[in-house]
């Protein structure tokens, strides 16, 4: 007897070690969470739950992102977060807040345009909103401006879309006024067409004026841009090519393809946010006419094309040992 009550107690405690752990488990969903007092959070529209995680967490609403994120999967499974600005109670546990920033108690509501987004995907962005009505057609390329717009529920998608339309225009206006004497561009359509190139060659924010001031030289120069993403627009309207470029596709002539025309394409290739717009008229002052990525999300910069063969040499050299090759 004595040895059969010995075997036991190790499943015994595997029992309530188990059921310790689910006790543990359920705690951390549905206890009190740190926040001390009332906090207003907003969640940008297309936010994924891990982003929304990490933003809890630095804002002091979770403890820890990696455990809300878990728990929502378990216990929240179907529910989707929403765009808004929701209010999250004073000590708010995990499952109170998913169920805040998942549900329609919606303080303010939001439509975010990213920079670089072309008009294509703002107009599946504002027809997929719930909350919106009405159709409209796909806005012209580059009469957007990226930002963050407040929307109201039952509010025409026209509507929002003449908002974001005004506010490119107020900001183009601005910024014309305030253009440097080296700058290229003649008109303020042309500003919007070769901020929309430097917005999609870099998505460093510290090289915008650089990569506008290596546009600008070539332009100077009638040289041709050689800006990928122009070949790509015409193929996919400004949305990722999901694959490497053809070399026929690089020998396509047609009204966008600055591999095979010189100056500027006819029309802008993305909604360039204003930074782009105020980095093509006040370019750097430089001497570069050459990039390639550098490995880092960056590029590297040439004056020469010995020099810029290098830089690409290096490049193959970086992806080969990623193996891209």
């Amino acid at each position: 007897m004595l040895g059969s009550r010995w075997g036991r107690t190790p499943l015994v405690a595997a029992i309530l070690l188990f059921f310790g752990v689910i006790a543990w488990f359920l705690g951390g969903w549905y206890s009190s969470g740190p926040l001390t007092k009332d906090t207003a959070f907003t969640v940008p529209d297309g936010s994924s739950l891990s982003s929304v995680a990490e933003q809890l967490e630095k804002t002091g609403a979770i403890a820890s992102a990696s455990a809300f994120k878990l728990r929502a999967r378990i216990f929240g499974a179907g529910s989707s977060i929403k765009a808004g600005e929701f209010l999250l109670p004073k000590g708010a546990s995990m499952s109170q807040v998913l169920d805040r920033i998942a549900g329609d108690e919606v303080l303010r509501r939001f439509v975010t345009v990213p920079e670089g987004m072309p008009s294509i995907m703002v107009y599946e962005r504002l027809m997929a909103n719930p909350m919106l009505t009405g159709e409209i057609a796909v806005p012209p390329e580059g009469s957007i401006l990226p930002d963050t717009y407040e929307i109201q529920r039952g509010e025409t998608r026209q509507a929002v879309l003449a908002r974001m339309q005004a506010a490119m225009q107020r900001a183009l206006a601005e910024e014309w006024e305030k253009r440097g004497a080296n700058t290229v561009v003649k008109t303020p359509q042309e500003a919007v067409v070769l901020a929309s190139i430097v917005e999609k060659e870099t998505g460093k924010p510290s090289e915008r004026k650089m990569v506008a001031g290596l546009y600008s030289n070539r332009v100077r120069q009638n040289m041709l841009l050689q800006a990928d993403p122009t070949i790509i627009y015409p193929i996919t309207k400004g949305k990722p090519l999901g694959r490497r470029i053809r070399q026929s596709e690089i020998n396509a002539v047609n009204d966008y393809n600055t591999y095979t025309m010189t100056g500027l394409p006819k029309g802008p290739i993305t909604n360039p946010g204003r930074d782009s717009i105020v980095a093509v008229l006040n370019p750097a002052t430089t001497d570069v006419l050459y990039m390639v990525a550098d490995g880092t999300g960056g590029h590297a910069f040439a004056t020469t094309l010995q020099e810029h063969n290098a830089n690409v040499e290096k490049w193959f050299t970086i992806r080969k040992q990623r193996g891209d090759f």
